[in-house]
């Protein structure tokens, strides 16, 4: 290739159609045509390159400014101040410069600057209140305590004289673990080991509200070791199936480049073989090209025919296809729709890579709490040996008013267990009290006598049981020193004092406390889940509050139930020991804590159960019931129990009525094995297929699975079955379920679900949606991701891929906006294809006819700007503004989304055949010029046309066609869409004067100089033009005709239909057709009548962005839809109808006229629409 640029050529070829033309250079020297037609392309393409290298270069300097915005702000967070204790004395230094050991002094409202220890506090109880919303998302305070013989330090000196190591495990991500244990040194005595959990860990970037300061915070893990900063890992890489797509047709398309470079150098070699065209007495060969051998020859030629045909490859598709991610994503977070009021936040996009897998999800798994319910906890009811108390309601079967409640729970029976129930609510929980509240800028905190404290807890069903508690005359007041204080109903304030905490986690799912009362005895209280309570219950009435749990789970309430026990202080004693041993380890602290706990919370005494209803989200139960309309399938994902989500189920409509419910879980599998019970249901679905046909709708099956029989099911080796076998059959039932809920799940296994079906040999897109921490792992799991902003903090936002207010917003996210960003990233994708295609197809064809010498077709200036300039801004519009049917339609009509599923717009036959109609009007352009010029005189003087006037010809025909073909599958036209449009064709033209109209002084040669104009001069040039650019459009609408006449999709039929209203708009006579074909009947006119309308009316929506530049005026609709506010009216009328009825949907529906050629008219074919559907 060094070679080719070591020779500036002074002449360049002009080659006509029919023979060669000499031109000479001046000093007679010979040089090959390959080998000028080399150089001159390299010099386009190398400017082409440029461009496009500009073009990133660009994108990356936006990248690189991003970067350095967040270098920035990076550099404010490691130099913001820290006061430092040292020698006594606070100093104030630098965040970076912190190191392990160092004591750190925070004030209110701080952020922590790394991850501390805390030491002491300003509280007398030792204690701190810190937010943790920038780590977790959660706004509520949480407490966290100092180490008991370190709280009472006061003074900076107190907290320096301190001797002490702390013994810690490695860093970890985990925000909610922490194990370690400080050794305090006090004079010569051995040291004295405490322990240290995640209640004692400061987090660095947590805030410190609700106290004054904190002294004395030992630095524990600092800089990129900080639990946030191990946070900061990148997420895995998610692909949309059209980037797949991409990907694969661009190697097809290398293979075709490649291809047509081989084929084009085998030709000119066997073209060449003659003596006289090897070396032709114009142009012969110097001494170093005969001498060099002929395969590097045919090498040369091989690469000079790649840079040749290299335009084919879309290299500027890729930057087309981000710009337009990054643009259309916008469109998300503008949507006033999916704004919400309450939070005041709307939709976000964390990442834009993933727009049109929006519209490719056929998997849908929802989390249930917080999700598809509000999250908002309201105490309903709680139950007391059998005894029900609704407070400010109904008291074991009495309706009581607000004033009376309280006197009648105190004539009911069973009063000391009833007080012991209501106490035991009060005091297992961690809910913090705040006392004072301003309003208007003044403290409120008693309320006739009463206090008016609110509570905060990070858990909705703490805060609802406690309020619940207030209202039935317990009244949680305060943690103080150490005790917790509760106000009786009697108004006496009685005090216990807090011994330990057995914090709740997923795995027990419930949580206890040991307090000690005023007269000295020692109590264990209890609450959690129904199947962690009852098995640990040795007395009290089991039966009659576990017939209460299940009705109140029915109704879809969560239930708690609530459980004590008496130690005395041998016990207490022994049970300090297992949970101090068990916190002091620093290896498998965990474990070791959860065995002290099986120890500990044994043998109890039921008291009774609670019931809370979290209410079921706004529009949750449409937005699901439009999702499976769809065809998607949508899976909960939850830990409650099984007939509480069932309940929420049925309300959400994920389960019907008529859904025949299968249930595979550990009681089933306890009666039966698992074996026999997974083909037990897999024979009941495939013999409901079998009889049901073809009929789909009647495979309504709905599956409910537990987290004990999931584990099971995927476990690798089954006994007397092969590996995988028990999860095929799981599959295989699924797929014919049109829901599934997975109960009892922990986070881990709503993961597998999610990666389960994902490898399955369907290979669906998957979509994940939740609120809460437990939802992340499931959330990055699945091809789509999206998040909540609910009560449960901002972890699921923050990892997902979107994050929406409210799970109502996702109907509109995937049915519309998902919907359109899929159909037009398809086409621009398609698109840039065949445009190419158009454009390097004639250039190949133009070698056969120039001695197969790399003479270009197109000057380079054309070759430059093709991409860039004149066919690149109208499909950027397109992709982002382009709406084939109105949103309303996508809205109201969700089965719409089926005619995109499984990539429809991107398989191989659509790729294949918009490859084939670039070649076919490739060959139109190429041949098309080729006859109409051959051996004819165009101009007035008798000039023929030489060939860069007949390669202008053939690129102007190029222009127009391809822009007009944007054109015409255009359904929604602005006056941007007009601008760039028809602009674009006039910067053509407007560019292709200035090029060829004036001398440019930077130019060595200007070979296009009045070419154009020469061209344009021309009468049969422009007939030509106009022929060619026919001829090339008709194929495509013609098959366009025929695909919606014979096999249209639902969105051509609703498009179809609102063109036939169109059309009869423009009748003078509204009633013409109807009274001709019968005045006084109400049947419809018969197919014969209207079905040679359709063809025709096919062939107009194939012109339809002609018909939308022109609306119709249509009268108003008697209709009050707000479908037809945005709709195209039909304007006519029957005799008996006296106002005319729009063309929506619901009143006629679009499948049926065009499947059945029926037209109804008249206030009947509402009711007929209506029966169809």
């Amino acid at each position: 290739m060094g070679l080719f640029w070591l020779r500036k050529p002074e002449f360049y070829w002009d080659i006509n159609l029919n023979h060669d033309m000499l031109a000479r250079n001046p000093g007679n020297r010979s040089l090959s045509p390959g080998s000028t037609m080399l150089i001159n392309y390299l010099a386009s393409s190398s400017f082409s390159l440029t461009v496009l290298f500009c073009l990133s270069l660009s994108l990356r300097l936006s990248q690189g400014y991003e970067d350095w915005l967040r270098h920035k702000a990076d550099c404010s967070i490691n130099e913001c101040p820290v006061d430092v204790v040292q020698r006594g004395k606070v100093v104030r230094t630098q965040s970076h410069k912190l190191r392990v050991g160092d004591i750190v002094v925070v004030r209110e409202d701080e952020t922590f600057p790394c991850d501390l220890i805390l030491l002491s506090s300003s509280r007398h109880d030792g204690t701190c209140y810190v937010t943790t919303t920038s780590l977790d998302g959660e706004s509520s305070h949480k407490t966290y305590y100092a180490v008991p013989d370190t709280m009472a330090f006061r003074t900076e000196q107190e907290v320096d004289s301190l001797h002490a190591t702390i013994e810690c495990e490695q860093p970890q991500p985990d925000l909610y673990k922490f194990v370690g244990r400080i050794n305090i040194y006090k004079d010569k005595e051995e040291p004295v080991a405490r322990p240290l959990g995640a209640e004692n860990l400061l987090l660095r970037g947590a805030t410190l509200k609700n106290t004054h300061h904190i002294y004395g915070t030992v630095a524990v893990y600092t800089g990129m070791e900080t639990k946030m900063a191990l946070n900061y890992q990148s997420k895995s890489q998610k692909r949309s199936a059209v980037e797949k797509s991409m990907n694969a047709f661009l190697i097809v398309y290398l293979c075709i480049l490649i291809s047509k470079a081989v084929i084009n150098t085998v030709l000119k070699y066997a073209w060449q073989w003659s003596p006289d065209r090897d070396e032709p007495w114009y142009n012969h060969r110097t001494e170093n090209e005969r001498q060099r051998h002929v395969v590097i020859r045919a090498f040369t030629d091989f690469l000079a025919f790649m840079v040749l045909f290299n335009y084919i490859i879309p290299v500027s598709m890729y930057v087309t296809v981000e710009m337009q991610k990054f643009l259309g994503s916008y469109f998300i977070t503008w949507d006033e729709e999916m704004f919400d009021e309450e939070l005041g936040e709307g939709a976000q996009v964390n990442t834009s890579d993933l727009n049109e897998e929006l519209g490719q999800v056929e998997y849908v798994f929802t989390d249930k709490t917080g999700t598809l319910t509000e999250n908002n906890m309201e105490f309903i009811e709680c139950c007391v040996d059998g005894n029900v108390y609704i407070p400010h309601a109904i008291c074991n079967g009495q309706i009581l008013s607000a004033a009376s409640s309280i006197d009648m729970i105190d004539s009911s029976p069973g009063g000391y267990r009833r007080d012991l129930f209501f106490r035991a609510l009060c005091l297992c929980h961690t809910v913090q009290v705040k006392e004072e509240e301003t309003v208007d800028g003044i403290k409120r905190g008693i309320h006739q006598g009463r206090p008016t404290s609110f509570y905060i807890s990070s858990s909705p069903d703490e805060v609802a049981l406690v309020e619940g508690m207030k209202r039935l005359g317990y009244t949680y007041l305060r943690l103080k020193d150490n005790y917790m204080e509760i106000l009786n109903k009697d108004d006496e304030i009685e005090r216990f004092e807090l011994l330990h905490v057995l914090n709740f986690d997923s795995v027990r799912r419930r949580m206890s406390v040991i307090v000690k009362s005023s007269s000295g005895e020692y109590l264990l209280f209890c609450k959690g889940a129904d199947s962690s309570i009852f098995p640990r219950v040795v007395s009290g009435k089991v039966e009659q509050v576990k017939a209460r749990v299940e009705q109140n789970a029915v109704e879809g309430l969560r239930t708690l139930c609530v459980a004590y026990k008496r130690l005395s202080h041998s016990e207490y004693e022994e049970a300090c020991h297992h949970l101090t041993t068990a916190k002091l380890a620093l290896q498998d602290r965990e474990q070791r804590l959860a065995q002290a706990y099986d120890i500990i919370e044994r043998d109890f005494v039921l008291l009774g159960a609670t019931a809370v209803e979290d209410r079921l989200q706004e529009k949750a139960a449409d937005t699901i019931e439009s999702l499976h309309k769809a065809g998607m399938k949508v899976w909960v994902l939850t830990g409650d129990k099984m007939e509480t989500a069932a309940a929420t189920c049925y309300a959400s409509k994920l389960f019907r009525r008529s859904t025949q419910i299968l249930e595979l879980t550990k009681k089933r599998t306890e009666e039966q094995s698992l074996h026999d019970v997974l083909f037990e249901l897999n024979r009941t679905v495939l013999r409901q297929r079998s009889i049901s046909g073809l009929s789909v709708d009647c495979l309504d099956f709905g599956l409910i699975i537990d987290g004990a029989t999931l584990s099971a099911v995927l476990k690798p080796n089954q006994e007397g079955a092969g590996p995988g076998n028990y999860r095929e059959i799981f599959l295989e039932i699924c797929r014919n379920c049109s829901a599934v809920l997975c109960c009892r799940m922990a986070p881990l296994q709503k993961a597998q679900i999610v990666k389960l079906i994902k490898a399955s040999k369907e290979h669906p897109i998957t979509l994940a949606i939740g609120d809460g921490a437990n939802d992340v792992s499931m959330i990055l799991e699945a091809h789509v991701g999206i998040g909540i902003m609910g009560k449960e903090g901002r972890q699921a936002a923050r990892n997902s891929d979107y994050a929406i207010p409210k799970f109502k917003h996702l109907k509109k996210m995937l049915l519309v906006h998902g919907h359109y960003y899929y159909i037009r990233i398809a086409e621009l994708v398609q698109y840039f294809f065949y445009k190419n295609v158009c454009f390097i197809f004639p250039q190949f064809l133009y070698q056969f006819f120039c001695g197969f010498s790399q003479q270009p077709l197109y000057d380079t200036a054309y070759l430059t700007l093709y991409n860039i300039s004149f066919t690149s801004l109208p499909i950027l519009l397109y992709s982002l503004v382009e709406q084939h049917v109105t949103m309303e339609t996508l809205k109201k009509d969700p089965s719409l989304y089926r005619d995109i599923a499984k990539n429809s717009l991107l398989r191989w036959p659509v790729f294949l055949y918009w490859t084939c109609l670039g070649v076919f009007d490739a060959v139109i352009f190429f041949f098309g010029a080729y006859f109409l010029f051959d051996n004819t005189t165009f101009t007035s003087n008798g000039q023929m046309f030489g060939n860069w006037t007949f390669g202008t010809l053939v690129f102007t025909v190029l222009v127009f066609t391809v822009t007009l073909k944007l054109a015409l599958d255009t359904h929604h036209w602005t006056w941007i869409n007009h601008f760039v449009i028809w602009g674009s064709l006039l910067f053509y033209v407007i560019f292709s004067l200035l090029w060829g109209g004036i001398i440019w002084p930077f130019l060595n040669y200007q070979r296009m100089y009045y070419v154009f104009m020469q061209m344009l001069s021309s009468g049969p040039a422009w007939l030509s033009i106009i022929l060619l650019i026919t001829v090339s459009l008709l194929p495509d609408v013609i098959k366009k005709v025929l695909c919606r006449t014979m096999c249209p999709t639902a969105t051509e039929r609703l498009t179809d239909f609102f063109l036939l209203c169109s059309f009869f708009s423009f009748l003078p006579s509204r009633c013409t057709l109807m009274d001709h074909h019968n005045h006084n009947s109400h049947h419809p006119p018969s197919p014969s009548l209207l079905s040679p309308f359709f063809l025709f009316f096919n062939f107009l929506s194939s012109l339809s962005p002609l018909l939308l530049l022109f609306p119709p005026t249509a009268p108003v609709c008697a209709c009050d839809s707000a479908l037809c506010t945005r709709s195209l009216f039909l304007g006519v009328t029957a005799v008996h109808s006296p106002v005319p009825y729009c063309g929506a949907v619901h009143h006629l529906h679009a499948f049926s006229v065009l499947q059945q050629n029926e037209f109804l008219i008249g206030p009947e074919r509402g009711e007929r629409s209506t029966k169809r559907r």
